[in-house]
């Protein structure tokens, strides 16, 4: 459900084009990223593989930053946000099994690069980001590329209820404790990943899990760091 349009993106104070006079080395890089530190850690869900080659992940930073996109660290994006660094977007992407006719939610859209990836695999996007200005940002980009992404600008502790329950749920902001309307909007048998944990330190990285039954398990996956879940004042 990709759209084949030029992009214009308004980043703080620059502008980024999708053309780009050094296109042929980003997807070297690109690929490069992908066949070193995405395969060669072990990521072997190969929806997530084609979907990470095909983004142009330097086009969902600001311009500074282009030069440093295809390395394996989180960037900054503005206004005390990160877009995660591409392992974590991988590993985050395969453990929630996406699959085609799915239907996702992605809490803490920032620049709107994981949004992409999973727009590239399954059916669905609802992904909601509580910073307006870049909430404005992700959607212009994601509207001019997909037409299976829906962004909403809110505090994602909510979840979107409009649209529940959802396959899976992923959540780019580490939060104290797991938010119970995401757990209550997840659908029987989905599963959610979640980075718990206090804000600026060490987190652990979370797998939810909602049985047919509707129990729920959970289980830690790794130590990660992750910005803090903001909430509305």
């Amino acid at each position: 459900m990709k759209k084949q349009l030029i992009i214009l993106l308004m980043f703080p104070l620059l502008l980024v084009l999708s053309t780009d006079v050094h296109g042929d080395d980003q997807e070297r890089a690109r690929n490069s990223m992908v066949r070193q530190q995405i395969q060669g850690r072990g990521i072997r869900h190969q929806a997530t593989l084609d979907a990470m080659r095909n983004i142009p992940r330097h086009l969902y930073v600001p311009f500074p930053q282009r030069r440093n996109a295809y390395e394996d660290r989180p960037l900054p994006i503005g206004y005390g946000q990160t877009i995660s660094q591409p392992y974590i977007v991988a590993y985050m992407t395969e453990i929630v099994d996406p699959n085609p006719g799915d239907k996702m939610l992605e809490i803490g859209t920032g620049s709107g690069y994981q949004a992409a990836v999973l727009a590239e695999i399954i059916e669905e996007v609802y992904t909601i980001e509580i910073v307006r200005p870049l909430g404005e940002q992700a959607k212009r980009m994601l509207d001019a590329q997909y037409d299976n992404v829906f962004v909403k600008i809110a505090d994602g502790y909510h979840g979107w209820s409009e649209h529940a329950p959802f396959d899976a749920i992923v959540v780019t902001a580490a939060a104290e404790y797991i938010p119970p309307p995401l757990v209550e909007q997840l659908k029987e048998g989905g599963r959610m990943i979640i980075p718990v944990g206090s804000p600026f330190q060490i987190q652990q990285l979370m797998l939810v899990e909602k049985g047919k039954d509707g129990e729920i398990s959970t289980r830690s996956l790794m130590p990660v760091r992750f910005v803090p879940f903001e909430r509305e004042k």
